[in-house]
């Protein structure tokens, strides 16, 4: 019976967060927005090669640094590939990387961050090696591991991961702390509850809002980092088109064709601000002390 209950109580509270989330979109226009905006960027890009547009590869030197026209609608790059193909195909990256970075690093902090704020024994060794991590700025760190490594889209995945794992240790062993002598935990402890269930059970669904505001956070972050590392030469191979290849291929040819960086640039920017702009509206709706102001 009190298992029952216990699960319809897991079920409302299921059901009231997803109705906050929902009312949130209606009071809240900016988060509506940016999930619009993420939407169409994703499906874009990942509907590109569906879309009949031309080779992002195929060169034609005739037609290079061409306006944009009918037939090619942001014009052509110095060797004479369609942009606007080269663009939508560069999303594809773009956004691979952010979602997959965001995913294993809130996957690995949150077990770590699991671990280390509960288990007092392996707490200070977790912390002084994500202190260690912290210390190195994330930019630096992530293209010395992609020098170390070699360019190409999983080893920029695993660089842009490793300096981001320790915010999210951090953020979920607070969490942990916090909660971890509450009165509930302690009678779980006390009735014999193996740490793995009360971890899963009692800790574990307290951290999943601020994990995925954090995430949204990461997603955004990750994206802006893979244009840093591809302009300078140190992400994703010159090969696979990208945005931060684009820009990085046409700046030489700026003050010809200002659109290899502005169109790239201008996708790149607003991919990123509808990532942060539902990252916010998360946050208000998840946080019942912003609920309030929103």
């Amino acid at each position: 019976m009190s298992l029952h209950v216990q699960e319809l109580s897991f079920g409302a509270r299921l059901k009231h967060r997803v109705r906050v989330v929902a009312e949130s979109f209606k009071r809240n226009p900016t988060m509506l927005f940016g999930v619009a905006v993420l939407l169409l960027m994703a499906g874009l890009a990942f509907l590109a090669p569906w879309l009949g547009l031309p080779d992002p590869m195929q060169q034609s030197p005739r037609d290079r640094l061409q306006s944009p026209s009918a037939d090619a609608l942001f014009g052509t790059d110095m060797y004479g590939r369609d942009l606007f193909s080269r663009v939508l195909h560069g999303g594809q990256v773009s956004l691979v990387v952010g979602l997959t970075v965001a995913a294993l690093a809130t996957s690995f902090g949150l077990a770590i961050g699991l671990v280390s704020g509960f288990v007092r024994g392996v707490d200070a060794v977790i912390m002084r090696l994500m202190d260690a991590l912290m210390s190195i700025p994330s930019i630096l760190l992530a293209i010395a591991l992609v020098a170390l490594w070699g360019s190409s889209v999983p080893n920029v995945i695993l660089a842009l991961t490793i300096p981001e794992i320790p915010r999210v240790v951090r953020l979920v062993r607070s969490v942990v702390l916090m909660l971890r002598d509450q009165l509930y935990v302690q009678a779980a402890i006390a009735c014999g509850t193996s740490t793995p269930r009360i971890l899963i059970r009692h800790i574990l669904p307290n951290t999943i809002p601020p994990l995925i505001v954090q995430a949204t956070y990461i997603c955004a972050q990750a994206v802006i980092f893979e244009a840093y590392l591809s302009f300078v030469g140190a992400g994703t191979p010159p090969e696979i088109p990208s945005w931060g290849n684009i820009m990085a291929e046409g700046r030489m040819f700026f003050f010809q064709s200002v659109g290899i960086i502005l169109y790239p640039g201008a996708f790149l920017a607003l991919t990123v601000f509808a990532i942060n702009t539902f990252g916010d509206g998360l946050r208000d709706s998840l946080d019942p002390r912003m609920q309030r102001r929103v």
